[in-house]
């Protein structure tokens, strides 16, 4: 009987992500600071196109993911992806124009995909503080960027490739404890 009540408590387990999920979404979170940052003299369309493209290959991954049987939040993968995609062809195709147009789309973005991906760590039990610790630093670039008003390009590239490195390194890190994690239970 005791038998039967531990295989039903690991049926009940939250399955964990693939590792190659935020792993992936790390690499180009970094790649897209890394470039925001070498570049801080660049116009603000390479910003936003730079921007864009990070956050359109989010997107695009988070929505595959929402596919994935091995995902607890697939709904909630679903809206950040598709928020994600929209906000990375507004951002690409940039239709509005100027510091503070693109301040908003990236800031928001950041905050809603902060927010979000932090309530989801508070949800599942694996590696809760890395996944909250990533989370937060992209919220809270994007809190600096949207209470900003009259913030200038140079400080929006800062705070953004600053934002992206920071949830990057947190992602990377993720993804490669998950991967210990499954080697470690033979998967």
């Amino acid at each position: 009987m005791s038998e039967t009540t531990v295989v039903v408590a690991d049926e009940e387990a939250l399955p964990l992500p693939p590792w190659w999920l935020p792993f992936t979404i790390g690499v180009i979170a970094l790649a897209a600071g890394v470039i925001v940052l070498l570049k801080p003299s660049d116009s603000l369309d390479t910003l936003a196109v730079v921007s864009g493209i990070f956050i359109l290959i989010d997107g695009i991954v988070e929505i595959a993911a929402s596919f994935s049987r091995r995902s607890e939040s697939r709904g909630t993968l679903a809206v950040i992806g598709i928020l994600s995609v929209i906000a990375g062809v507004l951002l690409i195709r940039h239709p509005v124009v100027g510091v503070t147009a693109v301040a908003l789309v990236l800031g928001i973005w950041m905050i809603a995909v902060g927010v979000v991906h932090f309530a989801a760590a508070a949800g599942e039990p694996y590696h809760r503080g890395r996944r909250t610790a990533a989370s937060s630093a992209l919220a809270i670039a994007g809190v600096i960027i949207v209470a900003s008003p009259h913030i200038k390009y140079a400080t929006l590239a800062l705070i953004t490739g600053l934002g992206f490195i920071a949830y990057g390194l947190g992602m990377i890190v993720v993804g490669v404890a998950i991967r210990a994690l499954l080697r470690a239970e033979g998967r």
